[in-house]
């Protein structure tokens, strides 16, 4: 059978799962975690991800992640491959090191965030890494030990998690220690990692419900959430893949998108592909990595190459370019069954 699309979008809450390949561990000491950490809070911090939960364990690792405008992908690509590498250098030795694939769920923020929070953060009490809570308050590779203060990073989104347990952050902490707490003897949650249509539906109990009552749910492993939840994000997913592929067979390459930012701004196709300070070739330069990246789908680094810049630079250009079209109300033209179509952005 074969593999399913991963499924991403800006403001996507993603939960990461990524094991060593036959589940042979990935971190042999304190200097592969820091290492770890080290390249993850950059590229978090570079790509203007959000971070709301992390923890290591021996042969595996969990991340909570909100997507900004760099997609899924190129974020775990950077990470794996940059760590791997390293890794195998370290230990002298050769071959892959993860899975060929991680899991990636879309998660239905409400009520699923801190649930997810709190299961991700509980790992290593349920590994034995830590002996107990308090333990898990001082472990350096989770997030948990972050949110209750013992230790201060600023890649992490402590105040977004924070923010939901109290306006004032000494009160937060207790709550949201508490919240950890009660959630020790709950077990594994399976629900939480695996089992699609299982997962979708909150449970098996609930799932033996609505089978009682004839109510069909739609299920998918890429998305945790209700069944309404996981319809929206499967149509909305398909439709963005139907939008990049009418443009594509319409001839809407990479460099037809540059020629129409060209005629729009009036100016030459070289203002646009090579950097520059002027207010014009900043504003044409974000529309056309907008364009790039949202609308025909293709990676950040990739476009980057292309307009010679980084990857972290492509990303605030895509959200500049997005704002400008909106307040422009700027529209490109592409056709579908020789009749021209608008694109509104």
């Amino acid at each position: 059978m074969p593999r399913q699309a991963r499924i991403d979008a800006p403001g996507a809450l993603q939960h990461i799962i990524c094991r060593g390949i036959e589940r042979r561990k990935i971190f042999l000491s304190d200097v592969d975690r820091d290492d770890f950490v080290d390249r993850f809070s950059l590229i978090i911090s570079d790509s203007e991800t959000l971070c709301y939960a992390w923890a290591l364990l021996e042969n595996h690792f969990h991340l909570l992640l909100r997507t900004g405008n760099v997609p899924i992908t190129t974020i775990m690509r950077r990470l794996l491959t940059g760590y791997a590498v390293s890794f195998n250098r370290r230990h002298r030795r050769h071959g892959r090191l993860f899975q060929n694939r991680y899991k990636s769920i879309l998660c239905q923020e409400d009520p699923y965030l801190l649930e997810l929070v709190r299961y991700i953060h509980l790992n290593p009490l349920r590994a034995g890494i830590v002996e107990d809570l308090d333990g898990l308050d001082g472990y350096a590779y989770c997030g948990h030990s972050r949110l209750t203060g013992h230790i201060e990073s600023d890649w992490q989104a402590v105040n977004g998690v924070l923010s939901l347990f109290g306006k004032q952050k000494k009160a937060a902490r207790k709550r949201y220690r508490r919240f950890i707490q009660d959630g020790i003897d709950q077990g594994k949650r399976p629900e939480l990692t695996g089992g699609g249509l299982l997962r979708s539906a909150g449970g098996w109990g609930v799932l033996k419900s609505m089978r009682r009552m004839k109510e069909h749910l739609k299920g998918d492993e890429r998305i945790l959430g209700d069944s309404d939840f996981v319809m929206q994000v499967l149509e909305t997913a398909q439709e963005r893949m139907e939008e990049r592929y009418r443009l594509t067979v319409s001839g809407y390459t990479f460099e037809r998108m540059i020629e129409l930012v060209s005629e729009h701004f009036g100016i030459s196709i070289d203002d646009i592909l090579f950097p520059g300070k002027h207010p014009y070739r900043v504003k044409a330069r974000s529309v056309a990595a907008y364009l790039a990246v949202r609308r025909l789908g293709m990676d950040g680094t990739m476009v980057g190459q292309r307009m010679g810049v980084g990857q972290s630079t492509i990303s605030r250009a895509v959200t500049r370019g997005e704002k400008i079209i909106r307040e422009l109300d700027i529209s490109f033209p592409y056709e579908k069954n020789n009749k021209e179509m608008i694109d509104n952005g």
